[in-house]
């Protein structure tokens, strides 16, 4: 049986960064990352919209709005001193009639308490001066909102582990975990062991940043089964060669305050790309990046947690919608045209999709603001949606500040 100071499970860039904060306080203290995939950032790491947020939408106080004020500037710095694409191409939020004005000043006042660099409030000359295919009344622009590389991220946070000493096992789905007295110890010490695909592994402790598999390692564990993971297909459209010039930076809605997604919104890509998206449908599998893709065990946890059926009853009209965006590019490119009008149907292609990692409360709640649990010798990353991307270096610090009180 292999041996570690403290494991963590998954290699996505939250789990990565908190390996490396916890090997870089610590050098001698060994550290072991545990994979189910071939290779780190496989999932929401290497399925997102590419967006580094400027802290907009987030209440005053909220871990998210701390977490994600400090991540941002952090991982502008960390990208400049790793040579990953960092570009700061702003960003306009609009609001196509005086029905979302109210929406619209919620987010500047948010925005404005978050200290947000640069915000300020457009009229409709002024969003055509900043995004001239723009359509909407009003906008709010945050010129410092970037675009960067996810995956080159999870890369660079991969190769500060291994040089610090750490260790990163693919190929390692867990799925046991007991706690038990150590071989040998007089002092009553306890170790908490992982079965996983490739033998076991005995630590002190235990870092959780499962994503998408998170609920499952927490009940493992021992916590409360709420929340439970619930995941939710985004799927995304390319704009076509030559229509990529009607979107200078990132054009997004003003959106629902009792729904934790954005809307459909056009962002370009530091490959190059314009997309238009995500959806936001129920998916079948943990990992549905195709239409078609259904697993058994994730569609009858997800049809079987009472919090699926309390959601489904308070927005199903916002379902069905979202289930034509889904089947049909036409009605997504239709959707995005209401902000830049010139689009037409024929303007995007299918480019991929996503798989949020969304965590659903027993009554119908979408939990929005990142979640944590304890159980004996372990902490568990239970909700870290976005901008935990954005938060990861900000979000390493605090979760390996709680490890290291436990540990």
């Amino acid at each position: 049986m292999a041996d570690a100071d403290v494991a963590v499970v998954g290699a996505g860039i939250l789990g990565l960064a908190v390996a490396r904060e916890l090997s870089l306080r610590s050098p001698a203290r060994r550290v072991v990352v545990l994979e189910r995939e071939c290779e780190p950032g496989r999932h929401q790491t290497g399925h997102n919209s590419g967006v580094a947020h400027a802290g907009i939408y987030y209440p005053e106080g909220s871990l998210k709005a701390r977490l994600c004020l400090a991540g941002v500037r952090e991982l502008a710095e960390y990208c400049d001193a790793r040579g990953v694409a960092f570009d700061r191409c702003g960003k306009v939020i609009v609001a196509l009639d005086e029905d979302e004005l109210p929406g619209l000043a919620e987010l500047e006042r948010r925005g404005t308490a978050n200290r947000v660099p640069g915000l300020r409030r457009l009229d409709a000359d002024g969003l055509r001066e900043v995004e001239p295919h723009a359509a909407g009344i009003a906008a709010l622009h945050s010129p410092k909102t970037a675009i960067v590389d996810f995956p080159g991220v999870a890369r660079a946070l991969a190769g500060d582990l291994r040089a610090a000493g750490g260790e990163i096992l693919c190929g390692a789905g867990v799925d046991g975990v007991a706690v038990r007295a150590a071989n040998g110890s007089r002092d009553g010490a306890r170790r908490i062991v992982l079965r996983h695909a490739g033998g076991e592994l005995a630590a002190g402790f235990l870092v959780s940043c499962a994503g998408l598999w998170s609920d499952r390692l927490a009940r493992l564990g021992g916590a409360d089964p709420d929340p439970r993971i619930v995941p939710f297909r985004g799927a995304y459209l390319r704009l076509v060669p030559g229509k990529q010039a009607l979107v200078r930076g990132l054009i997004y809605p003003v959106p629902d305050p009792s729904l934790p997604f954005l809307g459909v919104h056009l962002t370009r890509h530091v490959g190059g790309d314009v997309l238009i998206g995500p959806t936001a449908l129920l998916a079948p599998a943990r990992d549905a990046y195709a239409l078609r893709g259904i697993r058994r065990r994730d569609l009858g946890e997800t049809l079987r947690w009472p919090g699926t059926w309390r959601l489904a009853r308070r927005f199903w009209r916002t379902g069905v919608t979202e289930l034509h965006h889904a089947v049909s590019p036409a009605a997504l490119t239709r959707a995005a045209a209401r902000y830049v009008p010139a689009l037409r149907p024929g303007d995007a292609t299918y480019a991929w999709a996503g798989v949020r990692a969304q965590a659903l409360a027993r009554d119908g709640r979408l939990v929005d603001d990142f979640a944590f649990s304890h159980t004996e010798r372990a902490l568990h990353v239970r909700n870290a949606p976005s901008p935990a991307a954005t938060a990861a270096l900000a979000i390493a610090r605090h979760v390996a500040d709680e490890a290291e009180r436990a540990i």
